[in-house]
């Protein structure tokens, strides 16, 4: 069989037919496919196969548990919120953050059924929790190793739900190598999160056109690192 060979530069933007990537991105699915069927941490092996639903859109199938689908990490906010930060990032800033979240290195996956309310993906980005996580992978990255301690945490309600998925990875550490997360973490294990973080009390999106910048040149970083990692798979 052909080995998938992963194009960390590929803009998945360019493999949709309705604009979203995670919906119809066959070459996004075959990289997650190529990048998650192996080893868990708990011992099992995942198999994954790609389908469609009944709407069309594309999910992995698996043997270990339901369904998953795409997710871009981290979302780039133009044109969102009222336009409120559209003109805070220059022409050139603003396409090379559209373009690197859309780069295999800003996407990752997540359960694609609904578990008695709302899925993670939905979580992030709508409801009560996103005005404090605003579809952010940092601060969910950050809910995700509270889950692992039992700490309370702003996707604590919809993270516990899914707790037996979580399990499949036995712990913190195994979530981050599984998904080849490092690079959110600092040299201390401490989540590298793009914007300053107050224990969940500040707004989770920039406050001035600088945090903007900073928020890019950091979400960035992160992508460059995680693609490079991820690169590696090819040798």
């Amino acid at each position: 069989m052909e080995k998938t060979v992963i194009d960390i530069n590929f803009d998945f933007r360019n493999d949709t037919k309705k604009g979203d990537p995670d919906k119809d991105s066959q070459k996004l699915y075959e990289y997650h496919k190529f990048l998650w069927t192996k080893e868990l941490p708990n011992g099992k092996r995942i198999d994954l196969i790609i389908i469609h639903n009944n709407n069309g859109q594309l999910l992995l199938k698996n043997n270990v548990y339901d369904n998953f689908s795409s997710d871009r990490m981290f979302p780039h906010f133009v044109d969102k919120y009222n336009n409120r930060f559209n003109g805070w990032l220059n022409e050139i800033e603003v396409n090379e953050l559209k373009y690197k979240v859309r780069t295999i290195g800003g996407h990752i996956i997540f359960p694609a059924h609904q578990k008695n309310g709302s899925t993670i993906n939905q979580a992030r980005g709508f409801g009560k929790a996103s005005t404090i996580i605003a579809d952010r992978f940092d601060l969910t990255l950050e809910c995700i190793r509270c889950l692992y301690l039992n700490i309370e945490n702003p996707l604590s309600e919809v993270l516990s739900r899914y707790e037996d998925y979580f399990e499949l990875f036995i712990n913190f550490n195994g979530y981050v190598n599984y998904f080849l997360l490092q690079d959110l973490l600092d040299e201390n294990g401490n989540i590298i999160f793009v914007l300053p973080l107050d224990n969940f009390s500040r707004s989770p999106l920039p406050k001035t056109i600088e945090e903007y910048k900073l928020y890019q040149k950091n979400v960035i970083s992160i992508i460059d690192k995680r693609n490079e990692r991820i690169s590696k798979l090819n040798i």
